[in-house]
């Protein structure tokens, strides 16, 4: 009477879950869940087996990837390797646009140098030379601004000639911006000569 009922109701339901275990499962019952591929359960296996247990372990080896993942990157932008170039510049309309710019002398590429001799002038105390500068600054930019206009106009027409169902978009503006490094520092490095057209 003043037992107590948890171990008294406790008891069949462990002798029904014994029972169950003890009775053989007929082979062609269905278990439940398909069977994974050998492919599946082999990297299953594998990721269990080099999943780190804590979570420094786990930050060092994502800094590592990352780190190799970069390294692979510079590389591939020293040598034009495509497979692991970065996103942006992915693809064979982007590699036609590089092609088209550094095939070509553009002024925007002497941007840079010529802003330095500006700069040097307009800090020299003598009107004339002031003025001078200031005169050749304002041509700089005119002639940019003209060149990169012809350039974008004749890279939009080439490409969709070119490359008629692939996208373009930002294409032209990234050859743009190409042409305002010198050539010598463009990554990904040119791939084709001055004249040679791609």
């Amino acid at each position: 009477m003043f037992r107590s009922r948890a171990k008294t109701e406790k008891a069949p339901t462990d002798q029904v879950t014994a029972d169950l275990s003890q009775q053989s499962r007929d082979p062609e019952a269905p278990k439940g869940r398909p069977t994974p591929k050998r492919s599946e359960a082999q990297t299953q296996r594998r990721r269990a087996a080099t999943q780190p247990l804590d979570r420094k372990a786990a930050m060092r080896r994502q800094r590592e990837a990352r780190r190799a993942d970069l390294a692979r990157q510079r590389e591939a932008l020293a040598s034009g390797d495509e497979r692991y170039l970065p996103v942006r510049d992915k693809g064979p309309v982007r590699r036609f646009a590089r092609d088209f710019v550094d095939s070509r002398f553009c002024v925007a590429e002497f941007f840079l140098p010529l802003a330095v001799v500006i700069l040097i002038m307009s800090m020299i105390q003598v009107g004339q030379l002031q003025s001078i500068a200031l005169l050749v600054w304002l041509g700089v930019i005119v002639m940019i601004v003209i060149d990169s206009i012809g350039l974008g106009i004749r890279l939009k027409k080439q490409l969709n000639e070119r490359f008629p169902d692939e996208p373009k978009r930002g294409a032209v503006a990234y050859a743009l911006m190409r042409t305002l490094q010198m050539r010598r520092l463009r990554l990904p490095k040119p791939q084709v000569k001055r004249g040679e057209r791609p």
